[in-house]
């Protein structure tokens, strides 16, 4: 197992573009959760792409929804950057592999900006991105039921890490031409720019439910009307060129952009599983190749997605594709077959508790992922998909792959977590290390199979997951670029299957 701070890394010897590594940046962060970072971060990135700029879109943390509104608004694949899963080492690299050829990037944070992993201090926190990135951070302030306190409030933010440079704030929720006047007034005695003012007007349309915002992809064309008004209403109330400024001001990065290719290159042949979760027939040697369209015969890994399985880092098809892999994206709820000759599948997060019945209603589709698994193919699933393997959700009937079932339950299961392979799967070898996160409101009953998926040390040391044949399902969302390896051991054993 390869140190945590060095896997995944771009070598030091990498020659670093000055026009890449220089990319302009800004990192929006707020006091508190509620305060409108993703309005004023979604907002920013349409108001600078309606002015012909090329914007990155990039989120702090493993949240998989917002990136789906930043890829509304910029017309490319929204990112996360994040420390905790990663490793601080991979964030600058990520980064400027999401921003190759962009004119300007746009980094949401999460939280409230010092908010981190729990217990790990500044680990993954906004802060400790923005100093990863060497990037000036813009403070949205919930200016409602203040005004002259804002100054110590912005005063605080700004002093509490030295290495955090506060280059201004946008005053959200403000009520008046006087409330804003007041705030202004505070603001220029603690020599605080202010890039903008949002009045107090009704919230953009964007829908909750109980994981947080409703998908892009459940509400495309609703979507599309509230990032145009998040733009609008951004361009309408902030300073864009000052913005646009204090992002050029941002430094070079001393790093290299990460690539699927040259990582998957960089390390070495992953051991296969044993002998008793499949077949260790003789294998063809691997070329990392970059992402390439499907071909007749090639080797088709089918990855589910539509509105059901929104969950996805942009990352794992990459490295899939790297591995030389025809990445084949089918729906679920709508596909009634696999995609032809797929040999692995991977089925990441979302919301099937919504869709049970509609999942439930397409009975060849689960059939057919049943059979494919049953004939030991490689599939990988986490979270939601881990439920569609299931018996049944909410007492409809799933894939039947796994002799558990699933059920929608009161309480949030919510955090990062530190896991190690309990046993050989078709992601990693048995004793692999990995961090995780989870972020469910379902239970699934057994919580682990006769081979589990994971030991997980905190909150309390448990197992969980299922490993069967070439199946690992788990709730653990993990990050591959952290382990490019699991892409290749996967790819490996659809080769081979």
């Amino acid at each position: 197992m390869r140190d945590r701070r060095g896997r995944g890394a771009s070598s030091g010897d990498a020659v670093v573009s000055p026009s890449l590594s220089s990319v302009p940046r800004l990192v929006i962060a707020a006091p508190s959760s509620g305060s409108g970072k993703t309005t004023v971060a979604t907002g920013l990135m349409a108001a600078f792409a309606a002015r012909g700029l090329a914007v990155s879109p990039h989120k702090v943390g493993p949240d998989y929804i917002d990136p789906g509104y930043h890829a509304l608004a910029t017309g490319r694949v929204g990112r996360n950057l994040d420390a905790y899963l990663c490793g601080p080492e991979l964030v600058g690299p990520l980064f400027l592999h999401g921003a190759r050829g962009c004119d300007i990037a746009v980094v949401e944070g999460v939280m409230g900006m010092f908010d981190g992993a729990a217990g790990e201090g500044e680990l993954a926190s906004t802060a400790h991105v923005a100093k990863l990135l060497g990037a000036p951070v813009v403070l949205v302030v919930d200016a409602s039921s203040q005004s002259r306190s804002v100054a110590a409030l912005v005063h605080g933010f700004a002093s509490w890490d030295p290495e955090v440079r506060v280059g201004g704030v946008i005053l959200n929720k403000v009520a008046s031409d006087r409330h804003e006047e007041l705030l202004r007034e505070a603001l220029e005695s603690a020599g605080v720019p202010v890039f903008g003012v949002l009045r107090r007007v009704a919230q953009v349309d964007t829908p909750s439910r109980h994981l947080g915002l409703v998908p892009v992809a459940e509400r495309r064309a609703a979507a599309v009307d509230a990032v145009a008004a998040m733009g609008a209403q951004v361009a309408a109330g902030c300073d864009l060129e000052g913005l646009l400024g204090l992002a050029r001001g941002a430094g070079a990065l001393a790093c290299a952009a990460w690539d699927a290719a040259e990582v998957l290159d960089s390390s070495p042949p992953p051991p296969l599983p044993a002998p008793t979760l499949g077949a260790a027939a003789p294998r063809p040697p691997l070329r990392p190749e970059r992402p390439r369209p499907q071909t007749p015969d090639g080797l088709v890994v089918a990855v589910a997605g539509g509105p059901a399985f929104t969950f996805s880092y942009a990352e794992h098809s990459e490295l899939l594709a790297a591995a030389g892999a025809d990445v084949v994206v089918f729906d679920p709820l709508r596909d009634e077959q696999l995609p032809d000759g797929t040999r692995g599948l991977v089925i990441g997060g979302g919301f099937p508790e919504v869709y049970a019945s509609e999942l439930s209603a397409n009975e060849p589709l689960r059939k057919a992922v049943a059979a494919l698994a049953e004939g030991g193919a490689p599939v990988a699933a986490e979270c939601a998909g881990l439920l569609y393997l299931c018996r049944e959700l909410d007492g409809q009937a799933m894939c039947g792959v796994l002799d558990a079932r699933a059920r929608m339950s009161g309480r949030l299961t919510l955090g990062y977590r530190d896991a190690v392979a309990v046993g050989d799967s078709v992601l990693a070898p048995a004793g692999t290390r990995m961090r995780g996160h989870e972020f469910h409101r379902t239970v699934v009953e057994p919580g682990a199979g006769a081979a589990p998926a994971w030991g997980v040390r905190a909150p309390a040391p448990r197992v969980e997951g299922f490993v069967q044949q070439g199946v690992h399902a788990s709730y653990l969302h993990t990050h591959w670029a952290s382990e490019p390896g699991v892409a290749r051991r996967f790819v490996e054993r659809c080769r081979t299957s």
